[in-house]
């Protein structure tokens, strides 16, 4: 099944690590035009070079913090002003934390966790729905299989990830007359740096982690990057025209699992 983006501006946010870092690479294998948004300057400047190495495309880089109304709004009048035009928004920034109710955190980490991964998707695609709808572009919101499983030590971050999925199925109906398609990919657990910036872990003990977790995933082994940037890339191709307001799972049949009453990361 051939890819090819060479005609198409795609905006991937959080793209100066993990997930995103692995999702700006394929597309720019696959020629499209990038606009790359992220919070550290030094990542998102070595991942945009490293774009412009497969095709010689040289991406926009814009550094900005998703949680606030100027970074959303310098990253919307940054893209369009910059290429005309959007295509493909892939909505992947997010952080996350490792609470529970009980746990002595303030609220200002609730509101941190709500501002990036709900507010800021929300409004950057609010401000970039009318370019997408001129060129019958489509959607991609990155979610996470917590948004559906039942487990100990991963709020607010999983109320996030559920409100996504729904803010995906929302705006599917709103935009699908326009033409723009609105879909979410849900990694399962991810081979990444996400988990030890919200542990703390160091890199032995996050080799532990994944070896532990591994055994609860059912084809036995831990998404990485590619395994999500491929689905994305896929969704966000033509092949899935017809596809919208769908939520698709990549996790090794995870989910599978249930609840659990164990916390997700010890205290």
């Amino acid at each position: 099944m051939d890819y090819d983006f060479s005609n198409k501006v795609v905006l991937v946010t959080g793209a100066s690590v993990g997930i995103g870092e692995s999702i700006a690479l394929l597309f720019a294998k696959l020629g499209a035009k990038l606009s790359l948004v992220g919070r550290n300057e030094a990542n998102l400047r070595a991942v945009a070079a490293e774009c412009e190495k497969q095709k010689g495309v040289k991406p926009l880089a814009i550094v900005a913090d998703l949680g606030t109304n100027e970074g959303v709004e310098k990253t919307a009048k940054d893209t369009l002003d910059h290429f005309g035009r959007l295509d493909i928004l892939i909505n992947n920034a997010a952080i996350g934390v490792s609470t529970w109710l009980l746990h002595e955190t303030d609220m200002q980490v609730f509101d941190d966790v709500f501002r990036i991964n709900v507010r800021g998707v929300y409004y950057l695609t609010k401000l970039l729905a009318p370019a997408l709808v001129e060129t019958k572009g489509n959607i991609v919101n990155i979610s996470s299989i917590v948004a559906t499983m039942v487990s100990v030590g991963s709020l607010p971050y999983s109320m996030t990830k559920a409100a996504l999925d729904h803010f995906t199925r929302l705006i599917s109906l709103e935009l699908a007359p326009k033409g723009v398609r609105v879909n979410t990919v849900s990694p399962g657990v991810t081979v990444s740096e996400f988990v030890k910036r919200i542990t703390g872990f160091t890199e032995e003990q996050y080799k532990e982690w994944l070896i532990k977790f591994s055994k609860k995933i059912p084809m036995g082994e831990p998404c990485t990057g590619d395994d999500i940037a491929r689905m994305v890339v896929h969704i966000a191709s033509d092949h899935s025209r017809l596809v919208t307001g769908t939520v698709v799972e990549v996790d090794g049949a995870y989910k599978f699992n249930g609840s659990t009453q164990t916390p997700l990361f010890d205290e």
